[in-house]
């Protein structure tokens, strides 16, 4: 048997390896877990670091952003007053480039009124040159005739009277190519048909140089249509085209044409004729007509 003072110190020998042991175990476990917790809390440090870094590179950013922005602003606001600047001096120039388009307008109106009244002289100096040039000489005075030897002898040949026809009249080279005009017109819109064919002719015949012989030769064609005849009225219309093709009838022309044409079942001449106007002529009041005549033909399956 083992003596009690052995087994006690044996016994304190196996508690003092124990408590050894649990002390070397408790170092190893608290070694083991500082290792990681350092680690973390250097990982932690730097980013916290790069954060703060971060923060100071987004406020420059920021600062930089606010500079441009108030840049961009400044720069809006002069561009915009240039803008206006530039829209207001470009109103300035049209308005004073409408007036002076105004006043050429003005100008070349007076100074067509001008032409067209020298033309209308010219001719009527003419006119009163070939009266005079073409002037009869005085007759012999007539001896005197005895009342009783009258009444036996009558005369063979009735006096002279004045001739019925006023456009017959009017043939005289004397007369003025405006009134020449006008009377024929006023027979026109009288409806004295045969009257204003003849007066417009003989207008075209005495003056063939005149300004308005090209509207003489339109209203004979608008005489013609008048009153049906709308073969004679194409017929005249295409003088217009031939003779004057820089007429300023030439719109109302060729409009006028072809409704005579359509009147005459020629749908294709007619669709023709309208397309001329739409084409050349598309802001005159011929022209807006004509494609509305246009519509009508396609409206209609023509």
């Amino acid at each position: 048997m083992i003596a009690p003072e052995l087994r006690c110190e044996k016994r304190d020998d196996i508690m003092m390896q124990r408590v050894r042991l649990l002390t070397l175990g408790i170092a190893l476990l608290a070694g083991a877990t500082s290792v990681p917790l350092e680690a973390a809390n250097k990982e932690h440090l730097q980013m916290m670091a790069e954060l703060r870094i971060l923060q100071q590179q987004t406020q420059v950013l920021q600062a930089h952003l606010t500079a441009l922005t108030e840049a961009l602003k400044t720069v809006s606001a002069r561009l915009e007053e240039q803008a206006g600047a530039d829209r207001k001096a470009f109103a300035d120039q049209k308005l004073i480039a409408g007036g002076m388009a105004t006043d050429l307008r003005v100008v070349r109106e007076k100074v067509d009124e001008n032409n067209v009244r020298l033309a209308s002289l010219s001719q009527e100096v003419d006119a009163v040159r070939v009266a005079q040039a073409t002037t009869p000489p005085a007759a012999a005075p007539t001896p005197p005739v005895d009342p009783a030897a009258a009444a036996q002898n009558p005369p063979a040949t009735p006096p002279p009277t004045t001739p019925a026809n006023p456009a017959a009249a009017l043939s005289n080279p004397g007369v003025s190519p405006q009134r020449l005009f006008e009377t024929a017109r006023a027979d026109y819109y009288a409806g004295q048909w045969p009257l204003a064919i003849q007066g417009f002719e003989t207008y075209i015949k005495t003056f063939p140089k005149s300004d308005l012989a090209d509207d003489a030769q339109y209203y004979i064609g608008e005489t013609y249509y008048s009153s049906g005849r709308f073969r004679e009225a194409v017929a005249a219309y295409d003088l217009v085209r031939k003779n004057y093709p820089s007429s300023n009838t030439l719109p109302d022309t060729y409009y006028r044409r072809g409704l005579a044409l359509n009147s005459l079942g020629q749908i294709p001449e007619a669709r023709e004729s309208f397309d001329f106007v739409v084409k050349n002529y598309p802001d005159s009041d011929a022209g807006r007509l004509a494609k509305q005549a246009l519509d009508r033909l396609s409206r209609s399956g023509k």
